[in-house]
């Protein structure tokens, strides 16, 4: 063993790099300085008469809320203008397009207007040269004036609500200086005086409090002492209930409105194929996209109907089209229609399958579906069993594996599974029984998409549930979902689910009462009930509702790349996914850290980014290769040895990397995804009794080592017998460990390091591990090849910086790029 002596300790200070230019426009300082003076006096002067409330404190003037404005194409430095300790508070920045100016609404104190005041003279009095002048903050303004209600507005500026218009507003209040009273309790207070309604709880976040208020911007904005407690407003994203609740003549009317927005559904297009409890295709939002031949039942007696109590099936195909319809009733362009719905109705309450014939009755379901060759499919079903196996497979979830591997007919699929539901009553163990409530049984197969739940639904109507709160918080584990926590760890099982939907939330009364369904907190879809009369909308929830938004994503996937394969599909799923802060907090173990195990098994790799997931932004990339390799072979010797490892090069746009500052964040998602053959017989899981046919991984070279160094570190057949690994170790940082997740068939970690690493780390190797085809010979499968899908992406935080079009240029593809082996 070698020692090196112990390195030496020098003093240290850091680069601090290059600031980017910032532009000002040509000002005379002395007239300039007399403008924003003068704009600021004229400002605080203007502040005229408005309607006070007398004997309760709240109305003595808290200070003016004054909007800053730049000149048309120069950057504004409202950094500057945000001095908490002098109890200013900058409170919201928006950018109009059309004219290019900037504006910046900031909180002033009455008593602290004389520091913004002597910030404008300390720039008129001084020399040129005295860097302490404050011109970039005094020459980025053009004008001070007193804000209104629509310089607090953040949302789309074609939103804002017209002239005595009520609307419901999500307003964003500061939050509150010592001494001061609770901007939340400001705005309650004064709503009866000036006419509009507070109508929810409080979301409290670390500097800001949101409550949906019910009004027009005319009462809003009546009192400077109201608008001084806001940050910002937007307008309120529409809850279910907005709709749900309206009389069946107005839904209907709403229907019809919708039916005359929807576009024209493509030849050819791919489908959700759902099997469930039949689907009601005379739906007037279905009939357009289901035909009479897209529905059918398992057994001749059956039909295609649904004749589920609660429709549940056709509850599955609205979403399965549209995704949740509350945000597209709220909007008024064009729908664009991707894909259709088959349905096979698989579950007949009165005449229910014997639970150990699943496995047949969905290999015959799904063959069923296939009749219709012709349009690629998305399989996806909500019906599931209580599982006693915790993880262990069974004929069921085989069957499932078998599908998806394409050992039916040769044909690979994608199928996707909800992970299972906690029973209602028990949810007010949330979220302790959650996590000790297995998925249930087909859902722990390895090669679908296990489908959980998560929510973002947090607004209750305090009008109607005063007093209510969210059970669980936004961007957390939904209440109905189940997780794979229990699974024993030394085994190995998947981690499921593998990605979670929105699965609506449930509000906790005051007291001790149990959590109940509230309308806003879940998702819209099509009734099985619809005739005259009948509400056509209805409420959806839990994990079915997560399944059918995640079928719709991958059937939209499918219209969009319709040459992918399964594999690819469902890892362009899991790729885009993130865990929100809330699920961060969860899963984290006593020290504090992120436990990868906790986050895997209750959340999978998290909630899908459509925008990840369909765009590539001009500093964001993805790359994509479907290929295979040949895991075993049998030598000469009668032996059976690993045989192939693909060697993927990145075409990095390496010279756009090193030309960014050395220390720039970049990070890079490496996902891969494949499908297994199953052996599920209860014989063990050691190597030669394991369940899975073979597994693989993937290895990314390191930014200190060259291809012939990599090659060697991971694979052992070249290597000498003296050799030494003597290169650097790892650099920047796997969120999920240098080696990540190995458990079931689809792997993803992410890595974050520096700009100038990143420009180093340009192969990827793709290499077989063990599995059944090599411990059992008599199978005759060890000359097999295994299909998989390699997706790397690399992201840099900033905008301004272009990573896509060099590679773009250099591959000749305009969007998603596919790399070569």
């Amino acid at each position: 063993m070698l020692f090196v002596d112990a390195a030496g300790t020098e003093r240290y200070t850091a680069d601090r790099g290059r600031s980017p230019k910032f532009d000002t426009p040509d000002r005379d300082r002395a007239q300039h300085a007399a403008t924003v003076i003068n704009a600021l006096q004229t400002a605080q002067n203007s502040r005229g008469p408005f309607p006070t409330q007398v004997g309760n404190g709240f109305y003595e003037s808290p200070g003016l809320t004054l909007t800053f404005e730049s000149e048309p194409g120069f950057p504004l430095a409202f950094e500057s203008l945000d001095l908490r300790r002098s109890k200013i508070q900058l409170l919201a920045v928006t950018r109009d397009e059309e004219t290019a100016r900037t504006y910046a609404t900031i909180h002033v104190p009455d008593d602290k207007i004389q520091i913004l005041l002597r910030k404008f003279e300390k720039y008129r009095d001084a020399e040129d040269g005295d860097e302490r002048d404050n011109r970039k903050l005094v020459e980025s303004i053009t004008n001070i004036k007193l804000a209104t209600l629509s310089e607090l507005w953040t949302d789309t500026p074609q939103l804002y609500p017209a002239a005595n218009t009520a609307i419901t507003w999500e307003v964003w209040l500061r939050s509150a200086m010592q001494g001061e009273n609770s901007p939340s309790a400001v705005l309650r207070e004064a709503a009866p005086n000036f006419g509009y309604e507070v109508i929810s709880n409080d979301l409290s976040f670390i500097d800001r409090t949101v409550v949906l208020v019910r009004g027009t911007r005319e009462q809003l904005a009546l009192s400077s002492d109201v608008l001084g407690v806001i940050a910002e407003v937007r307008k309120a994203k529409v809850t279910a209930d907005f709709y749900s609740m309206q009389p069946a003549a107005d839904q209907h009317a709403l229907s019809a409105a919708f039916i005359q927005r929807l576009g024209a559904l493509p030849g050819g297009s791919p489908v959700v194929a759902l099997l469930d409890t039949g689907v009601n295709r005379a739906h007037p939002l279905l009939a357009p996209i289901v035909a009479e031949t897209d529905v059918d039942g398992f057994k001749p007696g059956w039909g295609g109907h649904d004749s589920h109590r609660h429709g549940h099936g056709t509850q599955m195909a609205g979403l399965a089209i549209y995704g949740d319809l509350t945000p597209l009733f709220a909007g008024s362009g064009p729908i664009e229609i991707t894909h259709g719905v088959q349905s096979l109705k698989l579950y007949h309450a009165p005449d229910p399958h014997r639970p150990e014939l699943y496995g047949a009755v969905t290999i015959e379901g799904i063959s069923r579906l296939e009749i219709d060759a012709a349009r690629r499919k998305a399989f996806c079903m909500a019906i599931s069993a209580e599982a006693r196996e915790r993880g262990r497979p069974t004929s069921w979830s085989a069957a499932v594996d078998n599908l998806a591997y394409g050992a039916i007919n040769d044909t690979r699929r994608l199928i996707i599974l909800s992970a299972g539901n906690t029973p209602p009553e028990a949810r007010r163990d949330y979220p302790a029984y959650n996590e000790a409530s297995s998925i249930e049984d087909p859902g722990q197969s390895w090669n679908a998409l296990t489908v959980g739940g998560y929510t973002d639904r947090i607004f209750i109507d305090d009008n109607v549930n005063f007093g209510w709160n969210p059970l669980a918080s936004r961007g957390d584990l939904a209440p109905s979902s189940k997780t794979s926590m229990t699974w024993p760890r030394s085994t190995k099982t998947p981690y499921k689910p593998d990605i979670v939907m929105e699965a609506g939330n449930m509000g906790r009364p005051p007291g001790d009462g149990d959590p109940l369904f509230l309308p806003e907190l879940q998702l819209l879809t099509t009734s099985n009930e619809f005739a005259a009369g009948e509400a056509p909308f209805v409420e959806f929830h839990d994990t079915s509702a997560a399944a059918a938004l995640a079928a719709n994503l991958a059937a939209r996937v499918m219209a969009r790349y319709p040459d992918y394969s399964p594999e690819t599909v469902r890892g362009l799923l899991v790729h885009s996914a993130r865990w929100t802060d809330a699920m961060r907090a969860r899963a984290v173990d006593r020290q504090g850290r992120l436990d990868p195990e906790r986050m895997l098994r209750t959340f999978g790799y998290g909630a899908p980014d459509p925008e990840r997931l369909f765009y590539s932004a001009g500093n964001a990339l993805t790359l994509i290769a479907e290929d295979s390799l040949q895991p075993f072979f049998k030598d000469r010797d009668g032996s059976i040895k690993t045989k192939d490892i693909k060697f993927h090069e990145l075409p990095w746009p390496r010279d756009a990397l090193l030309a960014l500052p050395f220390d720039t964040p970049v990070e890079m998602r490496v996902t891969l995804s494949y499908f297994v053959e199953p052996s599920p017989g209860e014989r063990g899981w050691d190597r030669k009794y394991g369940y899975p046919s073979h597994g693989l991984r993937f290895r990314v070279i390191r930014a200190t080592e060259t291809l012939d160094d990599f090659k060697l570190r991971i694979n052992a057949h070249d290597r000498e017998d003296d050799y030494d690994e003597t290169h650097a170790g790892e650099t920047g940082r796997w969120e999920l460990g240098v080696r990540g997740p190995t458990n079931g068939s689809i792997h993803s970690n992410i890595w974050r390091g520096s700009a100038a690493e990143l420009a180093q780390r340009n192969h990827i190797a793709v290499l077989p591990t063990l599995g059944w085809w090599r411990t059992r010979p008599a199978e005759k499968r060890v000359d097999k090849k295994a299909r998989y899908t390699l997706i790397v992406s690399i992201s840099t935080p900033d905008e301004n910086v272009d990573i896509y079009t060099p590679v773009a240029v250099q591959i000749g593809i305009e969007n998603v790029v596919e790399i070569e082996t």
